[in-house]
């Protein structure tokens, strides 16, 4: 049969990216704690395609999706955008799955457990020989604002705030980069925070998570720098981008504080 995205396009007009988005397929992640977690991933999959050819061929990245959905894991990934270049005939190449991870966490007190949500990703992108590769993981936790606190006679105003980290681990060899644990993002997030979320609290948990927020107040610009502080001192960290969101309770906006370093510009 005629193979019409082959054909010459007289327009010479090459594009950046083309490809499939928003098509949902089962993965498996590292998980700490279980070794091996499965959820849904959102996919979003694209190759650049040059200015003489018509279009690229669609079905060839559900192909893949096929193809490796026993093995979708970060580790995996390299292997998996290497496909997408050799089989799409593209120099770049770009993946991106976006996943929701849970923890089982428990309470401070009483120790009640539940499942913690954390909306995740993974992008990775290859040009030529060079691939990159970065771990997204965004972290609701609770802030309580400093300032409110030292005008207030009594109590402080809180907020909803979400952390979201994407974080380069440093490559050991040309597909090979340092193992990063979505647990430890979270963590890190957490400890950089007023206190951190929990799905259940009993009331003597409410009452700690209460206070704990109150004795440790912090602004946006505290919490991206907290943040960045911690990742700065892990080796297998390369470059991060790091963004800080709270949900005003008291004032109608939002406000939000981003940093972003790699290693070795200081």
């Amino acid at each position: 049969m005629e193979d019409v995205q082959s054909s010459h396009d007289h327009r010479q007009i090459p594009i950046d990216h083309v490809g499939i988005t928003d098509i949902l397929w089962p993965i498996s992640v590292s998980d700490r704690a279980r070794e091996t977690q499965q959820t849904v991933g959102r996919f979003r999959i694209s190759v650049d395609l040059p200015k003489e050819f018509k279009g690229t061929h669609m079905s060839r990245f559900v192909t893949i999706l096929s193809d490796f959905h026993h093995n979708i894991t970060a580790d995996a990934l390299p292997g998996m955008i290497r496909e997408v270049q050799r089989r799409l005939h593209a120099e770049k190449a770009h993946l991106e799955v976006r996943f929701p991870y849970f923890v089982e966490k428990a309470a401070p007190v009483s120790g009640s457990p539940s499942l913690m949500e954390y909306q995740c990703a993974f992008h990775i992108s290859a040009d030529g020989d060079k691939i990159d590769f970065i771990l997204e993981a965004a972290v609701p936790v609770t802030s309580l604002c400093p300032c409110s606190k030292a005008v207030s006679d009594y109590g402080a105003h809180n907020q909803r705030g979400i952390i979201t980290m994407k974080v380069q681990p440093i490559f050991d060899g040309p597909d090979n980069f340092r193992h990063i644990w979505l647990e430890e993002l979270f963590e890190t997030a957490e400890a950089s925070a007023s206190a951190p979320i929990y799905a259940l609290l009993k009331r003597e948990d409410e009452r700690f998570v209460t206070m704990q927020a109150y004795d440790n107040p912090v602004f946006v610009e505290d919490m991206v720098r907290n943040t960045a502080v911690r990742l700065r001192e892990d080796e297998r960290v390369g470059w991060y981008e790091v963004t800080a969101v709270n949900d005003e309770s008291i004032h109608n906006h939002k406000a939000f504080a981003v940093t972003t370093w790699t290693r070795g510009d200081e």
